[in-house]
């Protein structure tokens, strides 16, 4: 008897990480227990409204950045390949992103968008870069200024308000190639990877701040800094954050920066140079748009 060919294909998803209480639901092998844990029930959801595209086996999700414990994701991405059985509709990108989101309800996860893509792509190793943004709070001596609804989603540092200019003289010396060593934790798998990153972008601007126009009064400043680059080490944004601020605090000076670099030793980095995790975010992944644009529907 002939068997019918079945329908597959490669789907790229965005998708939104939200918090619970104060610890985000992360996507990669991390060290904490506890976050390890809501790690496992973030992806058994995912895997779980899934099964409820009725595939035909399994489907297993392949997420594009691991994040630690606190971090926030605006828009990460994953990849999962979809088995239909033979007379299966195809799925068409509003029937997807609305079955999965439905199921998703009690998860603090949401499905932003579903492209066809081509079936060699890999949501982590295809990517082209990505960006985080880190947000900072200034004007506050002590954390209990902190607004409620910004707390856990920004770093407020001791000592109120920061050398923003000297700052941005730092964070040039990030920019480009380099062994990033001394900006990197060490974990079990420091010894396979190599060091040398490339920095796209180091930016620090001004933002807003949840409902901010609301207190304007206390003179809060939000500031954002944003780092772009293909790939990152084990909590380098956190360590060159923390750096900067340093600066901004006086702790360091800019040229600082480049001798860290140039010592290429983790434990270089100074203690009280290491940023919390609450303020950071992951903004986007960035692909080819050639690899993302793989017509027809599911």
């Amino acid at each position: 008897m002939a068997q019918h060919q079945l329908l597959q294909c490669c789907v790229l998803l965005e998708l939104c990480l939200g918090s619970l209480i104060c610890f985000c639901f992360s996507v990669g092998p991390i060290n904490r227990a506890l976050s390890f844990l809501f790690m496992v029930l973030s992806h058994v959801g995912l895997q779980k409204a899934a099964q409820n595209l009725k595939p035909v086996v399994p489907i297993k999700f392949h997420i594009s950045s691991r994040t630690d414990s606190g971090v926030h994701a605006l828009c990460n991405s994953a990849h999962l390949d979809i088995q239909r059985a033979p007379g299966k509709p195809a799925f068409q990108e509003r029937m997807l992103i609305g079955c999965l989101n439905y199921h998703l309800k009690p998860e603090p996860i949401r499905i932003l968008s579903a492209h066809r893509v081509t079936n060699n792509f890999h949501a982590r190793f295809s990517a082209l870069s990505r960006t985080y943004i880190y947000r900072l709070l200034m004007g506050c001596t002590h954390h209990s200024e902190i607004p409620v609804f910004e707390r856990d989603l920004c770093w407020a540092p001791t000592g109120g308000y920061l050398n923003v200019p000297a700052m941005q003289d730092a964070a040039q010396f990030l920019l480009g190639t380099h062994d990033f060593s001394t900006f990197c934790s060490l974990n079990s798998e420091t010894p396979f990877r190599s060091p040398v990153k490339t920095i796209l972008q180091a930016d620090i601007q001004p933002s807003s701040g949840f409902l901010s126009h609301h207190y304007e009064y206390r003179g809060l400043q939000f500031w954002e800094l944003k780092f772009k680059s293909r790939s990152f080490l084990y909590r380098q944004v956190r360590r060159m954050v923390g750096a900067l601020v340093a600066v901004g605090q006086g702790k360091l000076a800019p040229h600082h920066i480049k001798e860290l670099l140039e010592m290429k030793d983790a434990r270089a980095l100074p203690s009280f140079a290491m940023a919390p995790s609450s303020g950071l975010f992951l903004k986007s992944v960035e692909y080819n748009e050639a690899a993302t644009n793989a017509s027809s529907p599911f």
